[in-house]
Order: C-alpha cells, then sequence, then structure tokens
C-alpha cells in the first residue's frame, strides 16, 4: 500500500495551503508533521531533508521535496490536473502565477504592521477587483466553457478558487461584480473531494490569527 503523503509545516497556512487544497481536490489523503519549534526545523537541517534549509517539505513517492511551486507541479501532473499538452499547461502555469502574486499580497496581510493596514487593504482591493479577477472573469467569459483550460478541472481552477475564498474572507464584496468567477467557485466547491475539505474538521487551515502568527514568529523566527 502507498504511503500516504506527509507534509511538513507549522499549524497554518502559508506556503502550504495551496499543497493542501490541491491534494484534497485530487482526493488525496494526507499526513501534517507539524514544526512546532525551532529545533523542529533544526533537526529537519540537521538530518539533511531540506535542500534549501527552508519549508515546506512534503514527503511523496519515496521524495523529500522542498519548493512550493515544484511540489504543486508534481502533484497536479500525477494526477491529471495539469493539462492535456504543453499549450494548455503553458496557459495553466499563466494564471496560477497570477493567482500566486495575489495570494501572496493577501496571505502577507496579517504580517502588515497595525500603521499600514489600511494602505496594504486599499492594494489588495484595488489590484483585486481592477488587475487580477478582471482577468479571469474575461478568461472564462472569452470560451463559455465551465473551467480555465480546456474545459476540464485543472490545477489552476483549484488555485483560482481558493483565492476567492481569501479574497471573500477579507471583503466579500471584492467579487461581487464577477458572476462566472462566483459560478465558478460554487461548481469547484460542490465537487465531492472539494467538498469535503471545505467541511469543517479538514485539515484545511483558518485564517490566520494574532496567536498563530506568534507561533510562526517563534519557529521561523521573523
Amino acid at each position: 500500500m502507498t504511503e500516504k503523503p506527509k507534509l511538513h509545516y507549522f499549524n497554518g497556512r502559508g506556503r502550504m495551503e495551496a499543497i493542501r487544497w490541491l491534494l484534497a481536490a485530487a482526493g488525496v489523503e494526507f499526513e501534517e508533521q507539524f514544526i512546532l519549534s525551532p529545533a523542529d526545523v533544526d533537526k529537519l537541517k540537521n538530518d539533511g531533508l531540506l535542500m534549501f534549509q527552508q519549508v515546506p517539505m512534503v514527503e511523496i513517492d519515496g521524495m523529500k521535496l522542498v519548493q512550493s511551486r515544484a511540489i504543486l507541479n508534481y502533484i497536479a501532473s500525477k494526477y491529471n490536473l495539469y493539462g492535456k499538452d504543453i499549450k494548455e499547461r503553458a496557459l495553466i502555469d499563466m494564471y496560477t502565477e497570477g493567482v500566486a502574486d495575489l495570494s501572496d499580497l493577501i496571505l502577507h496581510f496579517p504580517l502588515c504592521p497595525p500603521a499600514e493596514k489600511d494602505a496594504k487593504l486599499a492594494q489588495i482591493k484595488d489590484r483585486t477587483i481592477n488587475r487580477y479577477l478582471p482577468a479571469f472573469e474575461k478568461v472564462l467569459k472569452s470560451h463559455g466553457q465551465d473551467y480555465l483550460v480546456g474545459n476540464k478541472l485543472s490545477r489552476a481552477d483549484i488555485h483560482l478558487v481558493e483565492l476567492l475564498y481569501y479574497v471573500e474572507e477579507l471583503d466579500a464584496s471584492f467579487t461581487a461584480n464577477f458572476p462566472l468567477l462566483k459560478a465558478l467557485k460554487t461548481r469547484v466547491s460542490n465537487l465531492p473531494t472539494v467538498k469535503k475539505f471545505l467541511q469543517p474538521g479538514s485539515q484545511r487551515k483558518p485564517p490566520l490569527d494574532a496567536k498563530t502568527l506568534e507561533e510562526a514568529r517563534k519557529i521561523f523566527k521573523f
């Protein structure tokens, strides 16, 4: 029996959350080895398990993969969520990179000093409603299909729906004028594997709160 992938990260979203989403959407059960202290990070480093001395790290198929993009690429390829040819893969990569740009802004928002939060939120709102969401809405409108690429679920759809949840956590009004994106969110959320991941008690992580942020600061010394 194949061992479940094992995810090494702290008990929060960060760069591991997209990996959790992708595995869950693919219907893959996984285990988590939470990093709870700086000593846990040091042990992984001293054991030679972190090629570049940083997490996330995922043990899968006999490999110890680091670098979140490499991990996501492998999972998407393994579970047929990466298009049928190099042209579809190029589109998926392009859309995924766009999602990552906005996701990084949102995921780092809790780390912003209090005096800068209003300005940072204004920046997120501007980029969300004037740059990124219009671009994805235009893609869906251009071909009238259910999914972004080839009318088949891909990692781009999963990452985009994850992003839409983050956007609506900040302010639900940000997605109000994007009906095709809201429909995509509903469509993907109703897939059995994703629906299970969205249920209370799943391995999906909640928004970063003050306690979790403080724990992360102690672990990673930032």
